[in-house]
């Protein structure tokens, strides 16, 4: 069977993708690993939220268990235009790290299930670092399914977060409008 890492950056985006890609018959593990996420409780709510889900669909996980943001913000600081872009490639090369070390088949992320998220650039990526690790990187549209995983969330009762992760699309979420434009 063609074992898939499957880069998850929470409980409520995974439940599309797992079953996806088990109706393929493929086998995906999950890696839990986003130091894009502020605050720590938000990134605590988020993992508690991925281990609620993997424990209801038997899907095992690799749990990234350091927390440090400090990554992020040292690679995105004076470079915050193209902060998703780092952030993937971040994500994407540690998800491939560990797909090679695991020998896994490919690697994938859930990340690929939000309307929200540059598909064209996650692909792209995905798939220059599939090379350079050596691991292919299986991209599948999981758009398809993004109103079914915020479904799927509220009927497991899973934790439901509001923004992308960063301190940034915190920002872009919850201030007033005139906060907003001064960050651009």
């Amino acid at each position: 069977m063609t074992r898939v890492l499957l880069h998850i950056c929470c409980g409520p985006c995974a439940s599309y993708p797992v079953p996806a890609l088990r109706e393929e018959g493929l086998e995906p593990v999950g890696y839990f690993h986003n130091p894009n996420i502020h605050p720590y409780r938000e990134w605590q709510q988020r993992r508690q939220a991925l281990e609620k889900y993997a424990d209801i669909v038997d899907l095992k996980v690799i749990y990234d268990e350091a927390y440090n943001p400090r990554d992020y913000f040292q690679n995105v600081a004076f470079r915050e235009s193209q902060r998703c872009f780092i952030c993937y490639r971040m994500r994407l090369q540690q998800a491939a790290h560990i797909a090679r070390r695991g020998r896994f088949d490919c690697f994938s992320t859930t990340l690929l299930v939000s309307k929200h998220q540059k598909h064209e650039i996650i692909r792209e990526l995905g798939e220059a670092i599939g090379i350079e690790y050596g691991v292919p990187f299986l991209y599948r549209d999981f758009r398809v399914g993004f109103k079914q995983s915020g479904e799927n969330a509220r009927a497991m009762e899973l934790y439901r977060q509001q923004y992308c992760g960063c301190l940034y699309s915190e920002v872009e979420r919850y201030a007033p409008a005139e906060i907003r434009r001064q960050l651009k």
